[in-house]
């Protein structure tokens, strides 16, 4: 007999547990950052004592952990997607700015400031590195770009953060145009610096893009 894939009373209350853990989690985030994020003041709100919580998480570093792998998880899979229903760069690039409007607390905090002391497991850069594997592909069907630089050669010899993707220097150089000029507009955005200037951050972002795309 095969044995059941389905979860026991015992697992699906752990599993809503740490899903309400972490939906605490976020509200602390959002009011003062990740920096700020207490276990301890998590389990008050849940009327649970200290060591109670901790049987789910073991710490705040595994917490945050598990909140950055469930973030870069969902733009990964946003990104991917939106490709294999036919997205090009600009779709994309449209898409990562929807994603990140819907949750700006969860856009800062993998592409925000780092939270001190904090440091993230080797499966996060691998979960990182598809978003950067589907713009190389939307890349890679673009016309040839302007004329190789010395960067371009440079990137030829160091492509470790591109996780052995097959796409020649041309294309990792474009890539990491589009992912540095439209997250600097975004991470702008998101942290309240365009307010009060009097322009609409969409339209700049736009602009940004056009100009990617012609260049």
């Amino acid at each position: 007999m095969a044995k059941s894939d389905a979860q026991t009373p015992r697992e699906r209350y752990r599993t809503q547990v740490r899903a309400e853990i972490k939906e605490h989690a976020w509200e602390q985030i959002a009011t003062a950052g990740a920096s700020a994020l207490s276990l301890n003041a998590i389990a008050k709100r849940m009327g649970m004592s200290g060591p109670a919580l901790y049987r789910y998480y073991a710490g705040r570093d595994e917490l945050i952990t598990e909140l950055i792998r469930d973030a870069y998880r969902s733009l990964a899979d946003r990104l991917h997607s939106a490709f294999a229903e036919g997205a090009d760069l600009a779709v994309l690039a449209h898409t990562l700015r929807a994603w990140a409007l819907e949750d700006p607390q969860r856009y800062l905090l993998i592409y925000g400031t780092p939270v001190p002391g904090y440091h993230a497991p080797d499966d996060i850069t691998r979960i990182s590195s598809e978003t950067m594997a589907t713009l190389l592909d939307a890349c890679a069907k673009l016309p040839p770009d302007s004329p190789a630089t010395p960067f371009d050669a440079h990137l030829a010899d160091h492509r470790d953060w591109a996780d052995g993707h097959p796409a020649p220097p041309a294309v990792l150089h474009r890539a990491l145009r589009f992912w540095t000029r439209l997250h600097g507009v975004l991470s702008l955005e998101l942290a309240g610096h365009f307010t009060g200037m009097g322009f609409d951050p969409a339209l700049l972002f736009a602009a940004e893009l056009d100009d990617l795309l012609a260049h």
